[in-house]
């Protein structure tokens, strides 16, 4: 599905931290089909992969220690107005809003569990302009440890509403972020199996044609299963990681992906 803007409180974006910039464009390339040629010198090596002419995510060097992490960016009329309304809600600014060169304006934070998330204010690039489809982004879910604080938090913020299902089996309830009425991401609390010390944080989705196939191609192409293929209501998804660690999921949604 093509998307030329996002409304206000949308996830619009995402990009990787990654130690080895050169190394996630060439495995990226191989198991999605990116072109994500180096940036020019003023971008500090930042990487926009491509799907033909539409720009699909973003592969940068790593900012901080620790392990790299995908990140997501919630579209916003007015960074810096976000950035007040954030630590209004009990969140902290990690980087203030600054300009991206033309293209848009950004800040990094925490939210009042601590999950790391960015907010964009578009310029000229308004976003991902291909999602839904094998080999883009899909979805965004938070993992959090505490569920009622996240959703004042996100509500405080972004004014997003909490449609809740209630579930059976570890996983429990599981709830949609939604913006006027339409669901743009996901949160649920932090999954018993990941260990204690592995923080709330935002994980993101790649589409894919067949999960089975895509979990067998990260692992040729020296990547990690973390947790193999598995029938959920969506469709079948697994959880993996690129050969520096960065964890994602791939998921092959029931139906025609991008409906």
């Amino acid at each position: 599905m093509e998307i030329d803007r996002y409304d206000p409180g949308m996830p619009s974006w995402i990009d990787l931290g990654s130690p080895d910039p050169q190394g996630a464009a060439d495995f990226y390339g191989a198991l999605f089909g990116w072109d994500a040629p180096e940036g020019p010198p003023e971008n500090g090596g930042y990487r926009v992969a491509m799907v033909g002419d539409r720009p699909v995510a973003g592969i940068g060097p790593a900012q901080n220690p620790g392990p790299p992490v995908w990140t997501t960016y919630v579209n916003v009329e007015n960074a810096d107005a976000t950035a007040e309304k954030i630590t209004a809600a009990g969140g902290q600014v990690i980087l203030p809003p600054m300009d991206v060169l033309d293209v848009g304006r950004m800040g990094v934070f925490t939210d009042s569990v601590g999950a790391f998330f960015s907010v964009w204010q578009p310029g000229t690039h308004p976003g991902a302009m291909l999602v839904n489809e094998p080999g883009t982004w899909s979805w965004s879910e938070l993992l959090t440890t505490d569920l009622e604080a996240s959703k004042a938090f996100y509500a405080a913020v972004f004014g997003w509403g909490a449609d809740t299902h209630a579930g059976a089996g570890p996983m429990g309830a599981y709830t949609e972020w939604q913006v006027g009425g339409r669901s743009v991401g996901g949160m649920m609390l932090k999954p018993p199996m990941l260990p204690a010390e592995v923080p709330p944080h935002w994980a993101v989705y790649f589409a894919v044609a067949d999960a089975d196939a895509a979990a067998a191609r990260v692992a040729e192409l020296g990547g990690s299963v973390m947790m193999p293929p598995m029938d959920i209501e969506p469709g079948r998804f697994a959880v993996v990681a690129d050969p520096t660690g960065a964890v994602f999921n791939v998921i092959a949604l029931k139906g025609e992906i991008g409906a």
